[in-house]
């Protein structure tokens, strides 16, 4: 009696772990990943100790800074700790994570115009890290206080898809003039789908002839976006 051949797919994961752990080169960069993960942690509690013991005075004992937005906190009356030691910090684990806890409602308006010169000054070889996350806040608490800064912004090429939040930004606001940069920027690929979805929070009707060649984008969340946008522009 013949047994059918066993193929690659029949291999079990305690089987692949096994060949894995027998090659020297994959247990070094396994090894080499693990302690460079190690070294962040200290370093990221090493940075956060002052900034977690100032929290912690003003009743906010966290382990991370990221708990402050991870667990069921209340923690308006820590915003003004947290806008005080975001330019201080230069770890970026840290600052993104002072980033992440100011995306909220709370810490509108005083923390716009402090992410808008963080969003400035990042230094972030990635377009979707730590810059983005900054947009991504303003997005939360950015109004027409700073109109002409977060315009700017999401106006310079240079920062590519960092900008993505910053235009969604422009949907917040009341000037007239964030609907004309806005249909600027449909002609930016790094940030025209999130300028659509700005333009239909602003339900400017005059924009329907702008949005509709969205309807047959090749990105489909662009396609959905942009007939979200119509039908709210349509109610007015």
């Amino acid at each position: 009696m013949t047994h059918p051949t066993r193929s690659n797919t029949d291999v079990t994961a305690e089987e692949l772990m096994a060949e894995l752990e027998a090659d020297p080169e994959w247990v070094a960069r396994r090894d080499a990943r693990e302690q460079e993960r190690q070294r962040r942690i200290e370093e990221y509690d090493r940075v956060a100790a002052p900034l977690k013991a100032e929290l912690a005075k003003a009743g906010f004992e966290v382990e991370s800074v990221a708990d402050l937005y991870n667990k069921p906190f209340d923690y308006r009356e820590a915003i003004p700790i947290l806008l005080e030691w975001l330019p201080r910090i230069e770890n970026r684990d840290v600052k993104e994570s002072v980033v992440r806890a100011l995306t909220v409602k709370w810490a509108k308006p005083d923390a716009a115009p402090v992410l808008v010169e963080e969003f400035r000054r990042a230094e972030d070889s990635s377009e979707l890290g730590l810059r983005w996350a900054i947009g991504n806040a303003l997005a939360e608490v950015a109004d027409d206080s700073v109109f002409e800064e977060t315009a700017a912004l999401a106006e310079d090429r240079r920062f590519g898809r960092s900008r993505e939040m910053v235009a969604l930004a422009l949907g917040n606001m009341k000037d007239p003039r964030a609907v004309e940069i806005l249909r600027g920027l449909l002609a930016d690929e790094d940030v025209a789908g999130h300028a659509v979805i700005a333009l239909g929070k602003l339900r400017a009707e005059e924009t329907r002839v702008d949005i509709e060649p969205f309807l047959k984008h090749p990105k489909a969340w662009v396609r959905k976006e942009a007939s979200r946008a119509l039908k709210r522009s349509t109610r007015g």
